[in-house]
């Protein structure tokens, strides 16, 4: 595994805007970065990304399917009693979901580590199955990168096959929030690749959603809204005033109400309990828990149950400093895990999204920061895999 510099393409701006890749610079710093690439071997990426992604992705269904089935632990995830059945019930009717994207700890040598699980809401989507696909293809044309070179990245690939098969009601709805022209880019991007898989669509924000007498979800026309992709979380929605509707609203969810439990990082500390010291996972526990058994000596990670995009994390590494990240998540309860660094490249950490699309490995993205957390503003890099 390499970081290796290369010079950005002349007009990658302006084909940016036209594919609709709008949120390429945030907060007027570049988040699409092609100043360099990641270069893998095909044997870093089969046998240390893509293996251990889908024993995790394994691991973690059979923790769902633990949780499910034990209100002790559901209540330990903090998730409300109301939605016990329904998640309970959307486990137990095989409920198909699209995709996840796990973060891991990556340096081209010894086994990955796993540091959470993205499965509700996972963002870097459009730039990790068409955006840096688009950079392979030209890059090449262009001799900038070696002719031959291949990409870790079946993304959309398995996105359409798996919308084309879900056999769920039409027209399926997406969803975000307004304002934010990331999510709206990502869910515009993902309506894309259901029109392609032959699916009716329609787009509405969430704040748009309405709820008639009956108790089903609306549009702003008031047509019943019989299926609904929303890149909005779980927990989100349980807290809206129409939570309690949803149980009984008749909509088919994207992802399903059981990723309610899989996108919650009190799956960390289970995991560890379930498959201890397994080489792809780092010991963690819920902070109430923490005891004289089980301190970090080289350092720790204090992250709450439910957050995004790195907020409301602290990191203490072995020497004893602290790196904190605000946010609004502090209402939600803690977890403790092991401290394992991110491998620095050319002064930048370096993270590994490795995807899950229908429970199969299907490719990775890159974020990268100067500082040691993870962020919304982290950059994204291309990767090649040469041999």
């Amino acid at each position: 595994m390499q970081r290796v510099s290369i010079n950005p393409r002349s007009d990658w701006q302006a084909l940016a805007n036209q594919l609709g890749f709008k949120f390429h610079t945030l907060y007027g710093e570049p988040y699409w970065d092609e100043s360099a690439y990641y270069q893998f071997t095909l044997q870093q990426i089969e046998s240390d990304i893509e293996d251990p992604t889908a024993e995790l992705h394994s691991m973690c269904l059979e923790l769902v399917n633990k949780v499910v089935n034990n209100e002790q632990l559901l209540q330990r995830l903090h998730i409300p009693e109301l939605y016990w059945d329904y998640i309970r019930a959307s486990w137990q009717a095989g409920d198909k979901h699209l995709y996840g994207r796990m973060d891991l700890a990556y340096d081209g040598s010894g086994p990955a580590k796993f540091y959470e699980y993205n499965a509700d809401t996972p963002t870097s989507l459009y730039e990790s199955a068409f955006w840096q696909w688009i950079w392979l293809e030209q890059t090449m044309e262009q001799s900038m990168i070696p002719v031959g070179c291949d990409q870790f990245n079946s993304i959309q690939e398995r996105l359409i096959e798996r919308l084309a098969i879900l056999d769920i009601p039409q027209p399926l709805y997406f969803a975000c929030c307004k304002g934010t022209e990331e999510d709206r880019g990502t869910v515009q991007y993902f309506e894309d690749c259901a029109l392609q898989a032959g699916l009716a669509t329609k787009f509405i924000y969430v704040e748009d959603i309405g709820i008639s007498p009956d108790g089903e979800f609306t549009d702003l026309e008031d047509y019943t809204i019989p299926a609904l992709f929303k890149l909005y979380p779980w927990e989100w929605l349980m807290e809206e005033e129409f939570g309690p509707a949803i149980p009984s609203s008749g909509t088919h969810f994207l992802e399903p109400p059981w990723k309610a439990v899989l996108s919650n990082k009190g799956i960390l500390p289970l995991l560890w309990e379930m498959y201890p010291n397994h080489p792809n996972l780092l010991p963690a526990y819920f902070e109430d828990e923490i005891n004289q058994n089980n301190r970090f000596t080289k350092g720790f990670v204090r992250k709450p149950l439910l957050s995004r995009e790195g907020s409301n994390i602290t990191i203490q590494d072995h020497q004893g400093i602290q790196h904190v990240v605000e946010g609004p998540y502090d209402d939600s309860g803690y977890i403790i895990q092991a401290f394992h660094p991110l491998p620095a490249f050319s002064g930048n950490y370096t993270l590994v999204g490795s995807w899950v699309i229908a429970d199969e490995p299907a490719g990775i993205g890159i974020r990268e920061d100067r500082q040691v957390i993870t962020k919304d503003s982290s950059r994204f890099l291309p990767h090649v895999i040469i041999d």
